[in-house]
Parts: structure tokens; C-alpha cells; sequence
């Protein structure tokens, strides 16, 4: 299964455990992109709406694009008695959008799933001129909060965490954006914290893409490893949390 699509396998696991956004990081935006019922917004690949409530509440015609079924189907549980919102189930590379044009185009951690001439050229061509293009994502930082922690967890990391299929990915350049027409170009940073227990520790880690592929015997002594480090650190692991913001834009 390509990693891309290995989140619709855990939908409930998913919406519960990924990381949500800051309220600065969804304020600025709305005030750079200037969204509101006037405007008509996609996201590219919502999974269960990580990034969808802040733009959907202001009203905008929200429009949604997503790969995976079961992920769709909660997209819909979850926000469908919104008029104003609206999703397809398909994949962004082959979609025919027609002759449809949005003021702003925005990811949530999934555009780097896609080949980096297709993400920029595709939503270049599908934004309005002076539409934003907005791409975000969080950097987890929990080696400063408790470095034996840290420490204990590299262990269980070097013993047991041999994925089946290795994570490549990684080679997408955001800051390639200009490259395909693209204008004022800059990248903000917003900051959160998370708190969580052992249990919550490894539900969060077990909705990672390469960590979700590995074969027993490892993976069980790998979670349980994971387990047993926080609860001797006080069962708790905190998070401190970068989101990420780049924006950039299409000239008028």
C-alpha cells in the first residue's frame, strides 16, 4: 500500500490522535487570505478535518479533496450538515476540476504527498489570480522537555523500529514554490504544546505512516517499549510544537 493512502486504514484513530493547529496560525491566514463567505477555498487532502473547522466557519464555499474512502466518509459525518461545505473522494493528481478557480488552495501536511510539479503547476493553475496558496505542518520537539526521556525512547527506536517498507519521502521543497510562477513567498511560525500520557503516547505514534508497517515480532515490543519509557518518566511526554506556515501567492 503506498504510505499516502495507509491513513484510511484508521479513520477514528486518526481524528482522535493527529495533531490540531494553533488559533494564531488559522487567524493569520484568514487575515493574509482574506477568507469569508465571498470566497471560495480547497483543501487538499483534509483527512478528517485536522484544518477544516477554522476556514469552514467563516462561511466560505469550502471545498475538499480526498484520497482516501473511510476518510471521506468521516469528512462527511463530521461536517456535512454545513451548507457551505463540499468534498469529492478522489485523488488531486487525476481530478478534473473543470472550470472551477479558488481564491485560496491550502494543505494541512498532505501536499507533500504529491510530486512537487504536479502540486504547484495543478494548484497554480486552479487558483484565482492574487489567490493564496497556504501549505502547513508541525514540527514535534519532546527531546527539550525531558532529555532521559528522549534518550530512552532512541533506544527502543535503534532495538525495534524496522518498518517493512522504509519511509522515502521527504524530498518535497516548499520553498521551490517560485519555480512555478509563484509570488511573495514567505514562511511563518506559530507554537503549541501537547501533553500526553503513555497510552495516548502510543496511539499518537501508531498513526505514523512508516511506524503503522512494522512486522511482529517488532511491533509489539516496539509500542511496549514505547509505553514502558513514559510511564518510568512520570507517564507523561510533552510536545513542544512548531506549526509551520508558508504562503505564497498567484500574481494578479
Amino acid at each position: 500500500m503506498e504510505f499516502r493512502k495507509i491513513f484510511d486504514t484508521i479513520p477514528e484513530k486518526f481524528d482522535k490522535f493527529r495533531p490540531r493547529y494553533s488559533k494564531e496560525l488559522f487567524d493569520a491566514l484568514i487575515e493574509y487570505a482574506k477568507i469569508g463567505k465571498d470566497r471560495s477555498v480547497l483543501e487538499i487532502g483534509p483527512g478528517t478535518g485536522q484544518a477544516t473547522d477554522p476556514i469552514l466557519n467563516t462561511g466560505c464555499d469550502y471545498n475538499a479533496i480526498e484520497l482516501g474512502e473511510h476518510l471521506y466518509e468521516k469528512m462527511k459525518e463530521k461536517f456535512g450538515q454545513y451548507e457551505n461545505f463540499h468534498i469529492v473522494n478522489d485523488d488531486f493528481i487525476t481530478h478534473d476540476f473543470k472550470d472551477r478557480k479558488f481564491d485560496m488552495i491550502y494543505s494541512a501536511t498532505t501536499i507533500q504527498w504529491i510530486p512537487e510539479d504536479i502540486a504547484f503547476s495543478k494548484t497554480f493553475d486552479l487558483l484565482k489570480p492574487g489567490g493564496t496558496l497556504a501549505m502547513m505542518f508541525t514540527l514535534s520537539d519532546y527531546k527539550s522537555t525531558n532529555e532521559e526521556l528522549y534518550s530512552d525512547i532512541q533506544k527502543v527506536y535503534d532495538e525495534y523500529f524496522k518498518p517493512e517498507t522504509p519511509y522515502t519521502h521527504g524530498g518535497f521543497r516548499y520553498e521551490n514554490a517560485p519555480e512555478y510562477g509563484y509570488v511573495d513567498f514567505e514562511r511563518r511560525e506559530f507554537y503549541g504544546k501537547r501533553e500526553m500520557t503513555a497510552k495516548e503516547y502510543v496511539m499518537f505514534s501508531g498513526t505514523h505512516c512508516d511506524h503503522m508497517v512494522i512486522p511482529e515480532p517488532y511491533n509489539t515490543k516496539f509500542f511496549e517499549g514505547l509505553k514502558n519509557a513514559v510511564l518510568k518518566h512520570g507517564d507523561k511526554v510533552i510536545f513542544n510544537d512548531t506549526y509551520v506556515l508558508y504562503l505564497t501567492k498567484k500574481p494578479l
